[in-house]
């Protein structure tokens, strides 16, 4: 799901680098920061979806991933220009 929402916030940011490296620690920092959600059954991954679907918890993954990508772009470790992002 946040990879999802990462390639769907990231065309909205033209300036921020998304090499592999990037995107990675975008995506690290965001899973790092969110409750984490455990299934072992396929009824348990569908619930977990549905849940996941709701705006309030897009509009919590949005956040972080959002703040992920203004601090990865202000010093991206694999050397691309640090960029301000609004």
């Amino acid at each position: 799901m946040a990879q999802r929402e990462y390639d769907k916030l990231r065309l909205q940011l033209p300036r921020f680098c998304g090499c592999d490296t990037c995107r990675g620690d975008v995506l690290v920092y965001t899973v790092n920061r969110l409750s984490p959600h455990y299934v072992s059954t396929s009824q348990g991954e569908v619930l977990t979806e549905l849940r996941l679907g709701s705006d309030q918890e897009k509009a919590k993954l949005d956040v972080v991933l959002l703040e992920g990508f203004r601090k990865v772009g202000l010093a991206p470790r694999c050397g691309a220009k640090p960029v301000q992002l609004v």
